[in-house]
């Protein structure tokens, strides 16, 4: 059954801000990050992010100089290699370009092989360069976890070594964000006691998936938490899905 009108318009309102704008397209250019940038400052109110590659993180950061919109850019990405040096090295890079937070993908394939303590290590290391004003979202990748119990385990390790948010999916695998991952996820976010938040990542595109995420968030962790701070829709569709909404005249 669908959602009554004023209905959708609540989610569409409640959710629009805490959108991180993504292009990682692999022909994303120039151009496409000038419209990005434009997309984004709606007349609704801007985005929370743009989540862009780290070739582009200067051009997002000087056409965005006081918007209010932060630069995120991705680390480690799509495939969550287990080269910490040069996952610190790129994060050092995207920040001196002006970058405000760092989507850091973890070695999600060591971690299957029981070797934890590669990502550890990696986020340790890439938190370690970062100034307590940047956000650091380590990507699990849940979709290839695949199970609760991994996923909650790699969201513990995460939010013990520094992580500042827990995101699903790089959006490149066949499963990106579930239910049953955002559930797994925010169960530990509670229960470690962190000022940690949660963003749902990779195939999120509807205003159904906006309530349905929203709805977990304030089911386990409480009406009000799902702030701009804590929690996170990264897409590159949903934003025109709620300015549909939001467009459409009320039915009479």
């Amino acid at each position: 059954m669908s959602m009554p009108h004023h209905t959708r318009q609540e989610v569409a309102r409640r959710a629009l801000p805490l959108v991180d704008l993504t292009n990682l397209s692999e022909t994303c250019d120039a151009g496409d990050i000038d419209a990005l940038v434009t997309r984004g400052l709606t007349a609704y109110g801007p985005v929370a992010a743009l989540c862009v590659w780290p070739e582009f993180v200067q051009q997002a950061a000087t056409r965005l100089q006081g918007k209010g919109v932060k630069v995120a850019t991705v680390v480690n990405f799509p495939h969550g290699s287990e080269l910490t040096a040069a996952a610190v090295a790129d994060t050092r890079t995207a920040l001196s370009d002006g970058a405000d937070e760092i989507d850091l993908v973890l070695p999600y394939p060591a971690f299957l092989d029981g070797r934890e303590e590669v990502g550890v290590a990696m986020i340790e290391a890439v938190r370690e360069v970062m100034p307590l004003d940047r956000c650091l979202k380590v990507i699990l990748e849940t979709g290839a976890l695949g199970n609760a119990a991994r996923i909650g385990h790699a969201s513990n390790l995460a939010l013990a070594a520094g992580a500042d948010m827990l995101k699903t999916s790089t959006g490149k695998v066949p499963i990106g964000a579930t239910a049953n991952a955002a559930t797994a996820m925010l169960h530990c976010i509670r229960q470690s006691g962190a000022q940690a938040g949660f963003k749902a990542s990779g195939g999120v595109g509807t205003i159904e998936d906006a309530a349905q995420y929203l709805q977990i968030a304030d089911s386990i962790m409480g009406e009000g938490w799902a702030q701009v701070g804590t929690f996170r829709f990264g897409a590159s569709s949903l934003l025109s899905a709620l300015l549909a909404v939001l467009e459409a005249p009320a039915h009479a």
